[in-house]
């Protein structure tokens, strides 16, 4: 059987070509809307955490030097003022109510509470020891939660406690924000992070890049 020449076909020219061009592009494109998600998303983390790096820092210096807000001027920790008597003498309800009253006011709860405030906000601030940041913040938070008692309708005078929700506040909001900027890095955009990690000493130690 004769096998015919089509010499007026071009073999260089093929449909299927053109449809790989296509799919090519179509990945193309996939993976630049990925990237810009990506990158839209790190800029969202990094824009919480600079903001609730502020609150924590905020809470540091209007304590410290009575600013104004939650501390009247001239009642800051400068001027003799307790950071913790307060707060933790106010307790009305709870569990911890007498531990937290025989807390208040002393020398190292006061210690320990301002420099938790200043060490989360500057690692929040600057985006290192994010995981740090977060184990300290959640402690901090869960103590704090614990002293305001959002289960309770009564304090123990008997009054209304004006609680809003049984169970979810804005301590266990931080909380799990503070987890959250640690588990996604959040440290990397706008901050400190991808530095930190290429510190050689860093490097070198297990621990140091735990903390990132």
């Amino acid at each position: 059987m004769a096998v015919h020449e089509h010499p007026h076909r071009s073999p260089g020219f093929h449909l299927p070509s053109f449809r790989r061009r296509r799919t090519a592009s179509a990945s193309e494109t996939a993976v630049s809307a990925r990237i810009g998600t990506d990158t839209a998303q790190a800029y969202v983390f990094a824009s919480l955490r600079l903001l609730t790096g502020f609150v924590f820092l905020w809470a540091f210096l209007d304590k410290t030097f009575g600013l104004g807000y939650a501390t009247g001027s001239g009642k800051g920790w400068i001027d003799g003022g307790s950071p913790t008597k307060g707060f933790l003498g106010g307790v009305a309800a709870g569990p911890m109510e007498s531990t937290f009253h025989s807390w208040a006011g002393d020398s190292w709860a006061d210690w320990l509470f301002m420099l938790g405030l200043l060490g989360i906000g500057v690692a929040l601030t600057a985006g290192v020891a994010l995981r740090f940041a977060a184990v300290a913040g959640t402690v901090m938070m869960a103590l704090m939660w614990v002293a305001e008692w959002p289960p309770a309708q009564h304090l123990s005078d008997g009054s209304p406690s004006m609680s809003t929700n049984p169970f979810a506040d804005y301590h266990l909001v931080y909380a799990v924000v503070l987890i959250a900027l640690a588990a996604a890095s959040a440290g990397d955009t706008l901050g400190l992070g991808k530095l930190w990690a290429k510190l050689p000493l860093v490097r070198r130690s297990r621990w140091l890049r735990w903390l990132r």
